[in-house]
């Protein structure tokens, strides 16, 4: 018996629901919220985002994070993977261990970091009772911006790496192993293998991981909130105080589309630039 030609839409129907009260609705309020002059659309919040003091640091800062967090997760979560394919004993245990850090909400992570490397953190501690300091320094305040910039970037690294981890090591694991076989035989050097093999069948995974990673990296907050607070503005964070503290939302609502923005585009660049073909993964 032929299914009627409306089923396919009718099982769908749930998630465009689901999609379109959850997200479409708000995010079109949003982009609404953010044109609102108070008589009529108007510019009026992006020219008072602008004209923010903090806001050509909290952008220096968050492309600052962006840049370097991405490629060193990226790097890391790589050789981990590469890593665990030549384990032969103890994979599961290993890849556990790494992936702790995805069940520790963003503060928590953040206040982690900030308990080791506040002024009586356990980093003082343990440099004072080698004798390396003479007493507490301070790392995470405004005088010590490149100290906070390095403490923001590692507690992101520790946080976040494992995300890029799973999805390159389910790449990886989908990598026929006669390619390897094959290259060992006609003695290709690992770098080699690495280089012809592994990274361009890599392609898809990095895309993906790429793309989330960026885009959740351009909203990071929690982690930068608890390690220094007003002393390392970002974009999501002058969100925050302005709707918050100041209690405007449309200026609010200005910097939460220049977040969609800016993701937006990094991912059609990573479309574009990691294009993959089906008929060469084929």
């Amino acid at each position: 018996m032929p299914q009627p030609r409306w089923l396919p839409y009718l099982l769908i129907a749930p998630s465009v629901a689901f999609l379109a009260a959850f997200f479409l609705v708000p995010l079109g309020q949003t982009i609404l919220l953010s044109f609102d002059g108070g008589q009529g659309l108007s510019l009026a919040n992006y020219a008072r985002m602008a004209g923010d003091l903090n806001f050509p640091t909290a952008l220096r800062n968050t492309f600052a994070l962006v840049i370097v967090v991405i490629p060193l997760q990226v790097a890391l979560a790589l050789v981990m993977g590469l890593m665990l394919q030549k384990m032969t004993r103890g994979r599961e245990l290993v890849l556990w261990i790494w992936t702790i850090p995805l069940g520790v909400s963003d503060l928590a992570a953040g206040l982690v970091w900030l308990a080791i490397l506040q002024d009586s953190g356990y980093l003082n501690t343990l440099l004072f009772q080698f004798g390396l300091i003479g007493g507490p320094t301070a790392y995470l305040n405004s005088e010590t911006p490149v100290a906070l910039f390095v403490a923001v970037v590692l507690a992101e690294v520790w946080r976040a790496t494992a995300i890029v981890l799973i999805i390159l090591v389910a790449g990886i694991q989908l990598i026929p192993k006669e390619f390897g076989e094959a290259a060992d035989i006609v003695g290709a050097s690992p770098w080699t293998k690495f280089r012809r093999i592994t990274l361009p069948l890599l392609k898809p995974s990095l895309q993906s991981a790429l793309i989330l990673r960026t885009v959740l990296a351009f909203e990071v907050f929690a982690v930068v909130y608890a390690l220094g607070g007003r002393n390392f503005p970002i974009i999501v964070g002058e969100a925050y105080t302005w709707q918050n503290e100041n209690q405007n939302y449309g200026v609010a609502a200005a910097y939460a589309v220049l977040v969609m923005a800016i993701s937006l585009t990094a991912t059609v660049i990573y479309l574009k630039a990691l294009r993959v073909d089906p008929e060469a993964q084929a």
